[in-house]
């Protein structure tokens, strides 16, 4: 047996043709398996039950997907906590309800993506440590098998489950399981790679509109065509992309829920099938999503804007109504906003600041209030504390994989 684990070409034309014969995928390589190890064949997978196979190996499957998912996320992370710092102190108009709102900053608004996305690697930590092995339990979990196999010894059934969650990499073992380790599991670690796909659209989003606003862009390659007709186009196509795998990923978890919810006692065949597709498709989906924000994070091209003035807190400090003040700008603001969607003329709220006598005591400050840097409040110092305490902490297990992804470039 130990001279033939490693599986040879010809081995899986035999499995295949012992499948169509006997209709079973797992006893079709029990039986290719005894052909090359024919004084084995007698007790190979004595004792066993398919899902011994399977769904041993489908737990394996889980950690080692999700332990290549999460080092690429803190890439990821590690790239926007650069950018972040980077452009801590650049203003740029904050938007609430999609209409503007108080300043921000770049960094700042580059911080709220971090966040999510450390949750993400948290919620993915969790789910891969949590995985246990579900060993050597036998067809309805009993290991009644197994006891017979040991001529009633417990102490050697534990054992031997004890051996074979080691031998996998696994420190503990279901103590309770059916024949299938439950399908809640397919849930756990579908509802946080689907809600790392949410997050990978709402970043998605954020991106395509500060396209919009020409404010931030994803990278754009020197002949690269934005689209067939329009040549001056600069189409986000990647982080359209990004939306549209992260739509699709956050949609997969639906399947394990379902799957779950409608097993019966021991275990029904209906999981199998679905889970072959949505499982692989889960975790395909989300390492798509991660080469596309590798790439996007890697090459931000930044535009600073006109960020509008604001000045009504200058106008509380003279000593004037804030709900006055407040007024004054809103009347104003209509009038200029008039003049360039109704008349398609300028934005001349400025003038009309100066030539409105409510606004005297504050007219020679008026260039210096116009500072954008006066209204960020303290978001720089918020991004210098969040990257420097909250990012750093997260990434320092995989400090590894960052050095080495500093000096590799991803083409999507």
């Amino acid at each position: 047996m130990k001279a033939h684990l490693t599986i040879q070409d010809d081995e899986f034309a035999v499995a295949a043709e012992e499948e169509k014969r006997r209709r079973h995928d797992v006893m079709a390589h029990v039986h290719a398996y005894g052909q090359v190890a024919p004084e084995a064949a007698g007790i190979i997978h004595w004792g066993a039950t398919s899902c011994y196979c399977t769904d041993n190996a489908d737990l394996i499957f889980l950690r080692d997907g999700l332990d290549i998912l999460i080092p690429k996320l803190a890439v990821v992370i590690d790239k926007l906590s650069a950018f972040a710092q980077e452009y801590k102190d650049l203003p740029c108009l904050g938007f609430t309800h999609g209409q503007p709102a108080q300043l921000v900053t770049v960094g700042k608004r580059a911080c709220l993506w971090i966040q999510d996305l450390l949750m993400d690697l948290k919620n993915l930590e969790r789910a891969r440590d949590d995985l246990r092995f579900r060993g050597v339990k036998g067809t309805t979990g009993t290991q009644a098998s197994f006891l017979q196999i040991f001529n009633g010894d417990h102490g050697k059934v534990e054992r031997l489950d004890e051996l074979v969650t080691e031998k996998a990499g696994f420190s503990s073992a279901f103590i309770i399981s059916a024949q299938t380790y439950t399908r809640k599991i397919d849930v756990d670690v579908g509802n946080a790679l689907g809600s790392f796909g949410s997050t990978c659209e709402r970043i998605g989003i954020d991106i395509r509109h500060l396209a919009m606003l020409k404010e931030v862009e994803e990278p754009f390659e020197k002949d690269q065509i934005g689209s067939s007709a329009m040549a001056y186009k600069r189409n986000p196509m990647r982080s359209e992309r990004l939306c549209s795998l992260g739509r699709h990923l956050q949609n997969l978890p639906k399947d394990a829920l379902d799957t779950y919810s409608a097993q019966w006692f021991e275990r029904s065949l209906d999981d199998s099938a679905i889970r072959r597709i949505s499982i692989p498709e889960l975790f395909l989906s989300a390492d798509a999503c991660l080469i596309l924000l590798n790439n996007v994070t890697s090459g931000f091209v930044v535009y600073p804007e006109v960020i509008r003035r604001h000045i009504i807190m200058a106008c509380v400090a003279k000593g004037l109504s804030r709900q006055d003040a407040h007024e004054e700008i809103r009347v104003l603001s209509h009038q200029a906003s008039d003049n360039v969607k109704k008349l398609g003329l300028n934005n001349d709220l400025l003038d009309r600041v100066r030539r409105t006598a409510f606004f005297a005591p504050i007219l020679d400050e008026l260039d210096a209030l116009l500072d954008p840097s006066t209204f960020v409040g303290r978001a720089p110092q918020q991004v210098e504390k969040f990257t420097a305490t909250e990012v750093k902490q997260a990434l320092q297990p995989y400090a590894a994989q960052l050095a080495k992804a500093e000096t590799s470039t991803l083409h999507v």
